[in-house]
């Protein structure tokens, strides 16, 4: 009983909130396509607070400041 009330709770529900991500992510990006200086600073403050927020890893955050 007790192992199929446990598992009663490990559903696939979507989260109920985003406001967290949201405040990490920001909004910047929406609309940016990387063709000019603005849309790259709009990326740009997009992986700033992705890396802030340490969704990503030190290296990845090193990784964007690299010229490709």
């Amino acid at each position: 009983m007790t192992v199929a009330l446990m598992a009663a709770g490990c559903g696939i529900s979507g989260p109920v909130d985003v406001t967290g991500l949201r405040r990490v992510a920001g909004t910047d990006l929406i609309g940016a396509r990387g063709e000019t200086p603005a849309d790259q600073r709009k990326i740009d403050r997009t992986v700033v607070g992705l890396c802030a927020g340490k969704v990503w890893t030190a290296e990845e955050c090193r990784q964007h400041g690299d010229k490709q």
